[in-house]
């Protein structure tokens, strides 16, 4: 059974053109490609500092606007880790890592209304995702508890202002808290999943769980601040 596409925590993700992006950027001089892609893959604390520099962001972000020839899982996991360091948040790599690539995918609004990428069916309401999860077998359960957690993450922490204009003005009774709660739940039920050990996403899902303000905090500056969304 193949891994679900959100089941990624670690570097793994970054595509060739990204290595060639952070080999071109590298702040060292008098070395070659093969030296500096040799190195990183030798030290992937060097790569964590990498993510982690001030000027790569700064290389990033100043050509936002420009088409960069990056992944958007590079360019997510970079403006993830400045954002947990604007708001003094000592974030997990794991999480970091998780949560990139969950954005990278729900950049296309399609799968952020699938359980799977393949699915045919669509959903938008919190309500009738949990109500699919007591009644499917114990892997699909476990897509179901994690997309519940993701796509309530996603929500409140990208588009937050979309909640609460349909709450305040269209008479919906889903609130922003409504998705912090049934967030945070899901992500609990997801980690205590036997899946969730299979594809080592207990820890991943158990700290976003109690910490779904934070990380939702987190990114909720990174979509105001970083990416123009008000």
């Amino acid at each position: 059974m193949p891994k679900p596409d959100f089941a990624r925590t670690d570097l793994s993700l970054l595509a060739d053109r990204d290595l060639r992006f952070l080999i071109e950027n590298f702040p060292t001089t008098g070395r070659s490609y093969e030296e500096i892609a040799d190195l990183i893959h030798r030290l992937p604390t060097r790569l964590e500092s990498l993510l982690n520099s001030e000027f790569l962001f700064n290389k990033i972000y100043d050509q936002r606007q420009l088409i960069l020839g990056i992944s958007p899982f590079l360019f997510f996991n970079v403006l993830l880790r400045r954002s947990l360091f604007d708001k003094r948040i000592l974030g997990d790599r794991s999480v970091i890592n998780y949560l990139a690539n969950l954005l990278s995918l729900f950049v296309k609004t399609d799968r952020l209304y699938r359980v799977q990428r393949h699915d045919e069916h669509t959903s938008q309401y919190l309500t009738d995702m949990a109500m699919e999860a007591q009644n499917v077998d114990s892997r699909r359960q476990f897509l179901v508890y994690a997309h519940i957690g993701n796509y309530s993450l996603y929500t409140t922490g990208i588009f937050p202002q979309s909640i609460e204009y349909r709450h305040r003005y269209k008479n919906r009774p889903v609130s922003t808290q409504f998705y912090i709660d049934f967030g945070s739940e899901y992500y609990q039920r997801a980690s205590a999943h036997q899946m969730a050990r299979q594809y080592e996403l207990d820890e991943v899902f158990f700290r976003l769980s109690i910490m779904f303000e934070v990380y939702k905090d987190a990114l909720n500056h990174l979509s105001k601040q970083y990416l123009g969304f008000s």
